[in-house]
């Protein structure tokens, strides 16, 4: 069955409960002479209750409804939020420096509200000591703490180790403070250069 509801002519009942354009209740009539109301009225006949005994039929502009409920949902879509996972690779041999600028990618994730990936890869000789990179993804949790909390503790995936670390904000709050901390930005640099 179509999402679609049935109207004026494609309605085949032998009577509906009719209800008028501002919502009140006209009663049970003929499905014709609710079709001449409504053509009287110029609005359409919309089943909107097709379970009920009788079915439950509306006066209203359909076309009217149907782009304002179009609106309504794409306003829906348009505030959510979708929540993405970012990788981040590593070696179990990483340099300090190379360590530290991996953690500021992921707290920048972290911060936007992402999830992350971490993978560490493994050669060679290396894959016959993967408590070093258990050691390695235990200090970048640790190290993330305050932001974000291990979703997804540390696993061997062939020659990989990956832990999943999810942020303690939602999108949508992350996506709000960032433009509030933004707009506070523009303010007091508009002040500076009025001054």
């Amino acid at each position: 069955m179509s999402a679609e509801p049935r109207i004026n002519d494609r309605i085949r009942v032998p009577e509906v409960r009719l209800v008028g354009p501002n919502g009140e209740q006209v009663g049970i009539v003929p499905i014709a002479k609710a079709l001449e109301i409504a053509r009287e009225s110029d609005l359409d006949l919309v089943e909107v209750a097709p379970t009920a005994r009788p079915p439950v039929a509306r006066l209203m502009d359909y076309g009217k409804f149907k782009y304002e409920s179009a609106m309504k949902a794409r306003e829906a879509r348009k505030n959510q939020a979708h929540t993405v996972i970012k990788e981040i690779k590593l070696r179990p041999k990483i340099d300090p420096h190379d360590y530290e600028t991996k953690k500021g990618h992921v707290v920048r994730f972290l911060k936007a509200g992402d999830k992350v990936k971490v993978t560490i890869m493994f050669r060679g000789r290396e894959q016959s000591r993967p408590e070093l990179g258990f050691r390695l993804l235990q200090r970048l949790a640790d190290d993330v703490e305050e932001l974000g909390f291990v979703e997804s503790r540390p696993k061997q995936d062939g020659r990989n180790m990956i832990m999943v670390i999810g942020p303690h904000k939602k999108k949508a709050e992350a996506k709000a403070e960032a433009k509030a901390e933004r707009a506070a930005r523009e303010a007091s640099a508009g002040s500076d250069e009025t001054a």
